[in-house]
């Protein structure tokens, strides 16, 4: 358990972008024999788009999000409620009670989603999101693993959802510019007074990779020095580290 949980953390500090992450729930997921996993992050603003991160197939997530489904999805409507990790299965009973619920149900069921573990998430940013790990079925190795390790699995959400907010939902232009995740993030280091030694020990990257995409970040934004690019950063916004 503490090994999965410490690859777990290092791939948070590593990833950059939504396949990272994806990658790194779906590795931890697969450590307690969980296969499917969905992280939907709720808008704080109605006409921002849902983030959805997950390794169900994609068939499914395309057709979810362009129906909108997340605001007739009686899951999701309980998890912006917050509360306790709550399961939920096909008999959907205390769940779906519109024709409209209903359809959205079955319609899961065709891509083999029919029964879950929903972590609801709310930060203390108001910030809310649902981690749902999924099933075919509620079979042994599923119930066991959803009830023995409950509070294991709302920590990893609890974590993934700081770590994709942190690095995902901010605005990364300084000066005008846009940067990438990583030479953004180095930036922000930099800002704190940190090296490229150190920034390379914090996000588990070389010192040469953290190098180059401070170097980036420098000729993107104009400048010769790290300090003057840490001063257009400090001119634009606050860190959101």
């Amino acid at each position: 358990m503490q090994l999965l949980f410490e690859t777990f953390l290092e791939q948070l500090s590593e990833s950059a972008d939504e396949a990272d992450f994806q990658t790194a729930m779906a590795g931890a997921a697969a450590g307690f024999e969980l296969v499917t996993f969905a992280y939907l992050s709720m808008p704080q603003q109605r006409s921002t788009e849902p983030r959805l991160i997950s390794n169900y197939p994609a068939g499914w997530t395309a057709h979810y999000l362009q129906n909108r489904y997340q605001k007739v999805d009686p899951v999701i409507i309980r998890a912006r409620c917050g509360g306790c990790p709550f399961r939920w299965g096909s008999d959907m009973r205390g769940f779906a009670t519109s024709q409209a619920e209903q359809k959205l149900f079955e319609e899961a069921a065709g891509f083999s989603i029919r029964c879950g573990l929903t972590i609801p998430i709310v930060d203390r940013r108001n910030w809310m999101a649902a981690m749902t790990f999924a099933a075919d079925e509620p079979n042994p190795v599923f119930l066991r693993v959803a009830e023995r390790y409950e509070q294991a699995l709302q920590l990893m959400a609890t974590c993934f959802h700081v770590s994709v907010r942190r690095k995902l939902s901010g605005n990364r232009t300084v000066d005008g510019v846009s940067l990438t995740p990583r030479e953004y993030e180095c930036l922000q280091w930099a800002a704190r007074g940190k090296s490229a030694l150190d920034i390379a020990g914090i996000l588990g990257i070389t010192q040469r990779t953290a190098t180059f995409h401070l170097d980036n970040a420098k000729k993107k934004l104009g400048v010769r020095t790290k300090n003057q690019a840490v001063a257009l950063l400090a001119s634009s916004r606050c860190s959101i580290l």
